[in-house]
């Protein structure tokens, strides 16, 4: 197990955060789609909502689990 700075645990913790956002927003879909239909504009803003959580869950997963090297002058 490689040692992670705090800064990459945080990151970590919010991917985790973002996923669960992004199931949220999925559960808004179908709510906004069964009440409006597919041509509503709430339908679209919570689709992109979802991809904009995976995304951004994905890129802070991929930057706490990172192997950083240590950058300090010795």
């Amino acid at each position: 197990m490689k040692k992670q700075n705090t800064a990459q645990k945080v990151s970590v913790a919010f991917a985790y955060i973002f996923y669960v956002c992004a199931l949220v927003s999925i559960g808004a879909v179908a709510y906004f789609y069964q009440l409006h239909g597919g041509n509503h504009p709430a339908v679209a803003a919570w689709a992109a909502a979802i991809v904009f959580f995976i995304g951004g869950g994905v890129v802070l997963h991929v930057m706490g689990r990172a192997d950083i090297p240590d950058f300090k002058i010795k």
